[in-house]
């Protein structure tokens, strides 16, 4: 088990792969959905084991903020509730403790909520409607 950023095109595939078939395919979305142009500019972190990838999350970070967020988190169908997940944000978290960030803010889908408030998250407010049907709610923490 290891958590790291990939580093050839080989985990980059893998990586970009497991953001589309846990967040994008399931909606009907189209490959490429699952990246963005902040992509570029973000830390991150993928769950590797056997040197297959089980997990991935993004943390946004900006100069000017003190406010990191977390993005794209997913685990893997058949990895989920073995605590990937769990590791995962933690790993995240502590990047952005390293980095001097006080707080790590996220939009959780419904389904998600119970699992970010057992990571300390509190539900801020109702948010945005992802591609009209997916309903997400702003959660925020502090970092000790």
């Amino acid at each position: 088990m290891e958590i790291r950023t990939p580093l050839n095109l080989d985990e980059w595939g893998q990586y970009y792969d497991l953001r589309y078939r846990l967040l994008r395919e399931p909606l009907e979305q189209p490959r490429g959905s699952e990246r963005n142009d902040a992509d570029e500019f973000s830390i991150h972190l993928a769950y590797f084991e056997q040197g297959k990838i089980l997990g991935v999350v993004r943390l946004d970070t900006h100069e000017s903020d003190e406010i990191a967020q977390i993005r794209f988190m997913a685990v893997d169908f058949g990895a989920q509730g073995k605590g990937i997940g769990r590791l995962l944000m933690t790993e995240a978290e502590l990047y952005a403790k390293n980095l001097r960030y006080r707080k790590v803010m996220l939009q959780a889908r419904e389904n998600a909520l119970p699992f970010y408030k057992s990571m300390g998250y509190q539900l801020i407010e109702k948010s945005h409607l992802l591609f009209g049907i997916i309903q997400h709610y702003k959660m925020e923490k502090f970092l000790d």
